[in-house]
């Protein structure tokens, strides 16, 4: 199978960001078709953030997806046997992954990825590390311009 992305970390399921990219991170696995470079951090990084939110396991998750569950139905198992956040925490959450790499300690691992992978040069549409993943994959990240304060000149 070739090499094959899974989804961008912006898309969510009821409002949690990150966690479909997960899923088909695990799904595109089993296949052989993930990118040799993804597997080292399966369960890891952005996966293990989410996972520990939630408060399941890498190995509880994987075995419902590669039993061909649904996502819904994932979120609605970690949702019962996890940790249970509610509507305003994995707002929160979500909204501080977000951002991850815009003024914070994560900002010198987008330089640093930026250099590694070629991309030095579109370091101004390259904002947080949602916005890495997804132009490193091909795809344009959503457009956030409008929820921008104006700046002073």
């Amino acid at each position: 199978m070739p090499e094959q992305f899974p989804r961008s970390p912006y898309d969510t399921i009821n409002g949690l960001v990150y966690f479909p990219r997960m899923l088909d991170k695990i799904r595109i696995h089993a296949k052989g078709g993930l990118p040799k470079g993804y597997e080292e951090h399966l369960g890891e990084g952005f996966d293990g953030r989410c996972l520990r939110f939630l408060g399941v396991t890498y190995e509880d998750v994987k075995k419902r997806v590669l039993a061909g569950e649904p996502d819904e139905a994932i979120f609605t198992w970690c949702m019962a046997n996890g940790r249970k956040p509610n509507e305003e925490e994995i707002e929160v959450w979500s909204s501080f992954l977000l951002k991850r790499g815009w003024r914070d300690d994560a900002s010198e691992r987008i330089l640093f990825r930026l250099k590694e992978s070629g991309l030095e040069h579109r370091d101004k549409d390259i904002v947080t590390m949602f916005d890495f993943i997804d132009i490193d994959e091909g795809r344009t990240p959503p457009d956030f311009t409008e929820s921008q304060p104006p700046r002073i000149k």
